[in-house]
This record gives C-alpha cells, sequence and structure tokens, in this order.
C-alpha cells in the first residue's frame, strides 16, 4: 500500500509539470520574440527534466518492466494527474504567461516544502529544481507586470486571460486522498497550508501588474481524479504517437 501511494504521488507531481512542458514545447519557433522563444523552450526542458526524475522513481517502484516512458506516454487519458490550468490552450501570448504564471507561483512554493520531504529522491529532486522554478517565476511574474501595466492593449489582454484561466488554478490545491496521505506521512506537501500563501502572492503581483482576479469566480475541479477537458485528448494525441505507433522502439 504504501509503494501504491508513492507511486500516486509521483504521478501528481510529475503529470503537471509534463503537461504544461508539452504545451510550451508547442509554442517552439512560434514566440514573441527570438528570446522569448528560447526561454519558452528552455523552461519546457527544465519541466521535463524534473519529469524524467519523479517519473525514474515511480518505474522502480512500480516494476514489471515499467520506464520513464512507459509511465509519461502509455496511460489512458483518465489515469493522468494533472491539474485543469496546465491542460489550456496556447490562445495568445497573454494566455500563455498567465497560466505560467499562476503555475509557477504554486510550483515555487511546493518545492520549498519538498526539499524537506521524507522521501530521498523527492527531496534530492525538490532541492535541484528549486533552482529552475525561481527563474521561471521572475519570467512569467516580470512577463505579467510588463504586459498588464504596459499599453491598453496588452492590459486588456492580459485582463481577458486572467478572467478565463483563474477559475482552474483552485484545483491545484484541492487535494486528493493521495496528497493528503503525503503530506500526513511527511512526503509531501500540504496544500491547505500552501493556498493562502499563494493567494497573498497572487494578489500581490497582480496589483503590481495593475489586474484583478475576477469576483465569484466558479472553480473548476475534476482533472486531478481523472476528469480532464477537452483539450487533454488532443495533446495526448501528439504526445503519445510515436510511443503508440511504433511500441517498444528504443532510439
Amino acid at each position: 500500500m504504501l509503494k501504491e501511494r508513492l507511486y500516486d504521488y509521483l504521478l501528481h507531481l510529475g503529470d503537471n509539470s509534463m503537461i504544461l512542458g508539452q504545451r510550451l514545447g508547442e509554442l517552439c519557433g512560434h514566440g514573441p520574440e527570438l528570446e522569448t522563444d528560447i526561454a519558452l523552450t528552455n523552461i519546457s526542458l527544465d519541466l521535463f527534466g524534473q519529469v524524467r526524475n519523479y517519473f525514474q522513481a515511480a518505474a522502480a517502484i512500480k516494476g514489471d518492466g515499467a520506464t520513464e516512458d512507459s509511465i509519461a506516454m502509455l496511460r489512458y487519458e483518465n489515469e493522468y494527474k494533472n491539474t485543469l490550468l496546465v491542460e489550456q490552450p496556447n490562445d495568445d501570448f497573454a494566455h500563455v504567461i498567465v497560466r505560467q504564471f499562476l503555475f509557477d507561483v504554486y510550483h515555487q512554493l511546493l518545492l520549498k516544502e519538498l526539499m524537506s520531504s521524507k522521501d530521498e529522491t523527492i527531496a534530492a529532486v525538490a532541492t535541484k529544481s528549486i533552482k529552475e522554478v525561481n527563474y521561471h517565476v521572475g519570467f512569467s511574474s516580470t512577463w505579467l507586470k510588463r504586459l498588464g501595466d504596459g499599453t491598453e492593449v496588452s492590459h486588456d489582454k492580459m485582463q481577458e486571460a486572467v478572467n478565463k484561466l483563474w477559475r482552474y488554478s483552485l484545483e491545484l490545491f484541492k487535494p486528493t486522498d493521495t496528497e493528503i496521505w503525503a503530506a500526513e506521512s511527511g512526503v509531501g506537501a500540504d496544500l491547505d497550508q500552501l493556498k493562502p500563501i499563494y493567494l497573498e502572492k497572487i494578489k500581490m503581483f497582480m496589483d503590481e501588474a495593475t489586474l484583478g482576479l475576477p469576483e465569484a469566480t466558479v472553480f473548476q475541479y475534476g482533472a486531478k481524479s481523472g476528469r480532464h477537458s477537452e483539450n487533454m485528448g488532443y495533446i495526448l494525441a501528439d504526445f503519445q504517437y510515436i510511443q503508440r505507433a511504433y511500441p517498444n522502439m528504443k532510439w
């Protein structure tokens, strides 16, 4: 039972970064300028590097010939533990930045807690990854302020993105049974404790960007339990194609 819980928690940790990394990978060659294009691609690579570490550990627990590749790419849609937020499409650069920012602030808080995890592998991954995620927060928050407090057009586009994406943010802090187990056992973070810190930091950055959080938001949940949006199927169609078309292929 302990191994099953730990395996499931590693999927929780890896899937958000993996699906967001895939979304950012779609932007390679499509950034608004060369430097930003390269930065988004590098953030994607950072996230996939973290995923590899989580899924190598998960494969060792699962056994039966499981690999990081099979865990990443050969599950069914309802077996992925990522949130609705990271599934959302790259509608425009404003949506890319707001989605990234909302995740980055959460990710930074999460990793700071995981650095003290009782699981040595999780603690090591968090300690290594926090430097990367600190950069991610700097990147997305800088663009949030630059565009939010920029021209009238950039402000309106950013506000529109906030209005659309904010509804998906708090699913990050709605714990599943596995995340509750992880917090109680000292393996994972207590999401209930992180939530008010997150809201305070988000509000601070939004104020600096002259952006407002929508009132009376109906928040959306369910993806961490396998109830994903229609976007997830399209993501997996691209993400899983090679592995399913050429089973057991090795580079």
